[in-house]
């Protein structure tokens, strides 16, 4: 055989040697075997440690999730399984009298007691794990009755919070925001109080399955002391207990989260009554106007009645459509009735204006046919002063007489007096001079805004007085 032919028959051997080495450390260093186990020592073994401490055993091996049926309720066919629950409030977010709900943010914590989960531990300390064990076990189906929406927050994961205590006693804890309905009475709005509820039951149990209750009394509902709302003034919290009967499902345990609300009337005195009050206060201004501009007087009426029927209709926008009358209601409509009857005080004042006018032609041309000195600016209200009727003081002005007319009164005052006679004579014949006193107010015009000028404040004044002591 040739020499290389060894040399490479040599080299072959040489290399299969050294593979079969490799092989069998690989299997030195992959297997151990019994003798060696039990010469080197099991760290199991060696120390008795915590359960709960050890990578090696799982959640579900430790409390046995396996070994049990976890659709059905703690001492299944047994007693009713109490649950305590507290509540931590921790935002009012809104309160809305439109659709007649709030919402709130708070805690939600159940504690009861499933000796199934029980497991073994030296230090008995708590297991705490999250939300993706919750749906492997039993816990209570609570539900917030009348919730319109409500939700788990889920940021950055479920806010889920499961502890089981070694002897088998659970939390359970949620973070949740719940919209429910409010009853509310607005027959005070803006001065009154409302009384929310938020309702906790148990969808499913029965009092004979679950027993639900406050776990502290009082004390398990707890608020954050930097909850505020704009509007309203948060004036209790408190927790009540009752059951709850449905015809066809039988009793239910039912908890109660109550809290009062007071409503802030400043806001309210600002946006409403104190511009319905400005209002009322800028009609009167039309008294003191003269009675013959009427431009001035009619624009000023319209525009305050104008903005009283935009106040109201802007009140009314922010409420729901209740078929009962509110407080906020009885003070702008009688304003805005104020304000009407002062549009039409100045429709009676140049109304009568006008009547008196007309008489006042009638008489310059009585005068005038029979041939008098003409009387031309000589109102009644002067005709009868100087027929004596009347004293100086109660007449008004000389507003209406002529410049010609007043001439003619210096120069001939006594022609004057006989001409007035015989005027009043003409006018009021079979009229007695009581019947003329009766009629004084409607004959001057003058006196009409006299009297609204003290009238009108003062019954405004009264009705305010009575209005705040009534809803105060």
């Amino acid at each position: 055989m040739p020499g290389y032919v060894r040399f490479l028959l040599l080299l072959l051997c040489l290399i299969l040697i050294g593979e079969c080495r490799r092989q069998k450390s690989r299997k030195k260093r992959s297997w151990t075997s019994p003798a060696e186990i039990h010469k080197q020592g099991n760290p199991l073994t060696k120390k008795l440690s915590d359960g709960t401490k050890s990578r090696k055993v799982k959640t579900s091996h430790l409390l046995r999730i396996d070994d049990h049926d976890f659709t059905m309720r703690p001492a299944f066919a047994g007693p009713a399984v109490p649950v305590g629950v507290d509540v931590q409030v921790e935002s009012l977010d809104s309160i809305s009298e439109v659709d007649m709900d709030f919402t709130m943010t708070l805690y939600l914590r159940h504690y009861w007691k499933d000796e199934r989960l029980a497991f073994p531990s030296s230090t008995n300390k708590s297991m705490t794990f999250d939300g993706r064990l919750v749906k492997k076990i039993w816990v209570p189906d609570v539900f917030f009755v009348h919730s319109k929406r409500s939700f788990i927050h889920d940021t950055t994961t479920d806010n889920i919070m499961l502890r089981v205590f070694p002897d088998g006693h659970v939390l359970y804890s949620l973070r949740v925001t719940v919209t429910a309905a409010c009853n509310m009475d607005f027959s005070r709005f803006p001065l009154d109080s409302q009384t929310c509820t938020l309702e906790l039951e148990s969808y499913a149990y029965t009092d004979e399955d679950l027993m639900l209750y406050w776990k502290s009394g009082d004390e398990s509902l707890s608020t954050d002391d930097r909850i505020s709302l704009s509007q309203f003034l948060i004036q209790k919290f408190h927790t009540t207990s009752r059951l709850a009967f449905y015809s066809s499902t039988g009793w239910y345990n039912r908890l109660y989260i109550n809290f009062t609300l007071r409503r802030h009337i400043f806001f309210f005195l600002l946006q409403t009554y104190f511009p319905a009050t400005l209002m009322v206060m800028l009609s009167w201004v039309s008294f003191w106007i003269d009675r013959r501009a009427v431009p001035a007087r009619v624009s000023l009426g319209i525009t305050t009645v104008l903005t009283m029927s935009t106040i109201i209709t802007g009140v009314n926008a922010s409420m729901p459509r209740v078929s009962y009358i509110k407080a906020v209601d009885i003070y702008l409509w009688v304003s805005f009735v104020f304000v009407f009857l002062s549009v039409l005080e100045y429709a009676a004042v140049n109304y009568l204006t006008t009547v008196r006018d007309g008489k006042d032609r009638k008489l310059r041309e009585k005068v005038r046919e029979q041939n008098l000195p003409c009387t031309c600016g000589m109102s009644h209200t002067r005709t009868m002063m100087l027929d004596g009727t009347y004293s100086e003081a109660d007449t008004n002005s000389l507003a209406g007489y002529t410049r010609a007319s007043m001439m003619a009164e210096d120069a001939s005052e006594k022609q004057e007096r006989m001409v007035v006679h015989l005027s009043l004579d003409n006018e009021s014949t079979g009229t007695k001079k009581k019947g003329i006193r009766g009629f004084r107010i409607i004959h001057n015009t003058h006196a009409i805004d006299t009297y609204s000028r003290m009238i009108f404040p003062g019954a405004y004044i009264l009705f305010n007085l009575i209005y705040w002591c009534a809803y105060c």
